[in-house]
């Protein structure tokens, strides 16, 4: 087994050149911060990118920065705060519910997995801000996409085929991202003990008026007391995070107040501890418990994601709870991962699509990890990965199942 570890493009180049070569497959990691997502990789080399590392351009005037791909996301984010400014797709740090240290993950992966976080009702994914790529498809060819500058689109679907690919069509060397000014302060207003349906018409109410809510989510009583080291009140919370300069957030918070009142016992979260709980909704703090129980990224519609969870645990327990105003269902099992119903179950719910983010090797090792693809997508998808990696060389098997 080889570990290569490049230290700039042209050497990323000819790596992937000697493994089209010799035709030896090659597992493509970071920093490993989420390289237990997916199946095993079925090869016997790495190219490990954590030498690649460095911004290579930023310029908070035009709101654009670059850096290569092995480029810790949490130096990035240093920089952009000096400069009160963010990703606004808010990326999920998987490291801390994988069992590893928290701020590993890199600038590529962000890319890769397509991250996204609270902000995605708002903002979208990384998909949705990345300007251009430099990259090294798995024929052995460098190529480029997009450019540096927001007005420059060329190429720019060729980007975001990449997101969430996981490595199995290209080595990105070098990305480009979109920044945006960061929010002068921010309030969550809370409303307790609302079961999950009430909260999901809580949240749409919210969603739905003039308050531009940032971020919406329901914390059941089964997790509440897992954020903000218990801080929060007892019983179930629905937190809705709004945004933006002091007296608007004030305006809006009002308006919030009066709209949802009916619903229950309103308060309200300052900014710091506001910060502090939305990173940890993101982060998926109440399953980070060190364990390898299986956990559900599961992505539905937000009006059916309360409705999947009760038929859910008609068969099967789980403890659950949501973000992206119910859309977005987080749930943890104790053992069998129930990947058979609970597929069946988001297909009967108007679909979506589900990811089991964490488990044992052997359970992963017997179920699909990533949503299976219906035929047309599936054939897309494999026509993909034949102009970019025919000989399957990058990542195999990684989002594979047979």
């Amino acid at each position: 087994m080889t570990d290569f570890t490049p230290s700039n493009a042209e050497e990323v180049l000819e790596i992937v050149q000697w493994t089209v070569g010799e035709e030896e497959p090659i597992e493509i990691v970071g920093h490993g911060s989420k390289r237990s997502i997916g199946h095993a990789v079925q090869a016997a080399h790495t190219l490990d990118l954590s030498r690649l590392a460095g911004i290579t351009l930023y310029e908070p005037e035009e709101l654009v920065l670059s850096a290569r791909a092995g480029t810790p996301l949490a130096e990035i984010e240093a920089e952009l705060a000096r400069n009160r400014q963010e990703f606004a797709f808010e990326p999920m740090d998987y490291a801390p519910l994988l069992g590893r240290e928290a701020g590993r993950g890199t600038i590529g992966g962000l890319l890769s997995a397509n991250l996204a976080g609270p902000r995605r009702i708002k903002s979208g994914a990384a998909r949705d801000h990345v300007l251009g790529v430099h990259a090294v498809s798995g024929r052995g060819e460098g190529f480029k996409s997009g450019g540096r500058v927001v007005k420059n689109v060329t190429g720019y679907d060729l980007s975001k085929g990449l997101a969430g690919a996981w490595g199995t069509l290209a080595v990105t060397t070098d990305v480009t991202f979109k920044v945006l000014p960061a929010a002068e302060t921010e309030t969550t207003l809370c409303i307790s003990g609302l079961d999950d349906a009430e909260a999901a018409a809580a949240m749409a109410m919210a969603m739905g008026s003039s308050a531009e809510v940032s971020a919406a989510a329901h914390l059941p009583e089964g997790v509440v007391g897992r954020f903000l080291e218990g801080g929060l009140q007892n019983g179930a919370q629905t937190v809705l995070r709004v945004e933006g300069f002091g007296p608007s957030v004030d305006y809006r918070i009002d308006l919030l107040f009066h709209l949802l009142k009916s619903y229950g016992a309103v308060s309200t979260i300052d900014v710091d501890q506001s910060r502090l709980l939305w990173r940890e909704i993101r982060d998926c703090k109440p399953f980070a418990d060190g364990t390898t129980a299986p956990v559900w990224r599961v992505s539905v519609a937000p009006s059916q994601g309360h409705l999947l969870v009760d038929a859910f645990r008609r068969a099967a327990g789980a403890n659950t709870f949501y973000d992206w105003q119910g859309g977005l269902v987080w749930m943890r099992m104790e053992a069998d991962p129930e990947a058979e119903v609970l597929r069946k179950l988001i297909a009967h719910f108007g679909g979506g699509h589900a990811t089991l983010v964490r488990a044992p090797e052997t359970v992963k090792a017997g179920t699909p990890v990533f949503e299976p693809q219906p035929p047309a997508l599936a054939a897309l998808s494999a026509r993909l990965k034949e102009q970019f990696d025919p000989k399957n060389l990058l990542n195999p098997g990684r989002m594979a199942f047979t």
